[in-house]
């Protein structure tokens, strides 16, 4: 990649602190310590899914991308379904985001589906990098040991690693391509919080992306 953690979540939308206030934990400053009272399970990868109805009677976007990119979410399961919900909608927020990269789309429905106001724009800022520089993502990226809890008040946390290092661009014009660099800075860490809407969705309304926030 041609930029430090190019693939990362640039703007930042939410600090630490409240994030930690978020869980609970009255503060602290440790940024790998796991969160108390989460759960990540001990599933397997799951599949990508397709546009599906909750219980609630809400119809989810179809997210889908290319043949050149894989989304691969590991251990993306937990035993509490509260939790998993949490886990579910976290991940399709994060694969919306890859999708509106893939398909030059500025204005994705999907994006806007997962995400709140504030953290559309945001999103929408970090596809437009690729966007004006006809960029197209290519190869793997690994989303791992997720970490989710339900706040005192009634937020979620969501927690998870990303591995970029097997990930790369390339220009939609002149084929090149740029690989992220193989360093511990392209591994990720995204530090999110969830409300969940009338409709039982859970959206992303804060995002921090640390670059090297967890080892692989």
């Amino acid at each position: 990649m041609n930029r430090p953690a190019r693939l990362a979540a640039a703007v930042l939308t939410a600090s630490m602190a409240v994030l930690m206030t978020a869980c609970g934990s009255g503060g602290g400053d440790s940024t790998s310590d796991p969160i108390e009272g989460a759960d990540s399970g001990d599933g397997k990868t799951s599949a990508s899914p397709a546009a599906s109805t909750s219980p609630g009677g809400v119809k989810r976007p179809e997210i889908t991308l290319s043949k050149d990119f894989q989304a691969d979410f590991q251990t993306w399961t937990n035993s509490d379904p509260k939790l998993q919900a949490i886990l579910n909608d976290g991940r399709e927020q994060l694969r919306a985001k890859y999708a509106a990269v893939i398909n030059s789309d500025l204005n994705s429905q999907a994006v806007a589906f997962y995400s709140s106001e504030a953290t559309q724009v945001s999103a929408r800022k970090w596809i437009k990098q690729f966007v004006q520089d006809d960029d197209d993502i290519i190869g793997k990226v690994t989303a791992f040991n997720p970490k989710a809890l339900i706040s005192d008040t009634g937020s979620g946390v969501l927690f998870y690693c990303v591995d970029e290092r097997q990930a790369s661009t390339k220009n939609r014009k002149t084929g090149k391509v740029v690989k992220t660099p193989d360093k511990p800075e392209s591994v990720l860490q995204y530090r999110t919080r969830l409300d969940k809407t009338s409709q039982g969705v859970w959206k992303t309304t804060s995002v921090t992306v640390v670059a090297g926030g967890c080892s692989r």
